[in-house]
């Protein structure tokens, strides 16, 4: 059997970190991931993390932060006071890779906040870091493949 999700997207918010009673640190967020073929659309999934991870998200995360994801899905259940069962999924974060450049604060570069005071959204710069250092070949030239 296989379970392994790898997700890129940014934080929607500040990272939540929480301790247990046994002092294990685990930490919370949600990152939005754009749709394939409609940028205009995203989903939102929501990430944990757990001990030294959670303590490393917590502290160099921020609100609008480039990150890579990988972990298990996880699916639980749970009952409200009113005593209807509910449902929730989770990816349980094995490894989170930052992947732009900036500190932990929301005004950090690349961030929304630097983003929003420009006056764009930011999301139309979603994994842009990642595309500028990519050498492209210029297919429309006469040249030959390089490999």
């Amino acid at each position: 059997m296989l379970n392994r999700v790898v997700l890129i997207g940014r934080l929607t918010r500040d990272p939540e970190l929480r301790y247990t009673p046994n002092g294990a640190a685990v930490v919370s967020f949600t990152i939005a991931v754009d749709r394939k073929f409609n940028r205009n659309e995203a989903d939102f999934i929501p990430i944990v993390a757990w001990n030294k991870l959670a303590e490393n998200c917590a502290n160099y995360l921020g609100k609008g932060r480039l990150v890579a994801v990988e972990g298990r899905l996880q699916v639980r259940s749970y009952e409200t006071q009113d005593g209807q069962k509910r449902w929730a999924t989770d990816v349980v974060a094995d490894e989170v890779k930052f992947l732009d450049k900036g500190g932990s604060s929301a005004s950090a570069p690349g961030s929304a906040a630097a983003h929003t005071s420009s006056g764009q959204d930011g999301w139309n710069d979603v994994g842009q870091e990642l595309v500028n250092d990519i050498d492209f070949v210029d297919r429309n030239g006469d040249d030959d493949i390089p490999f």
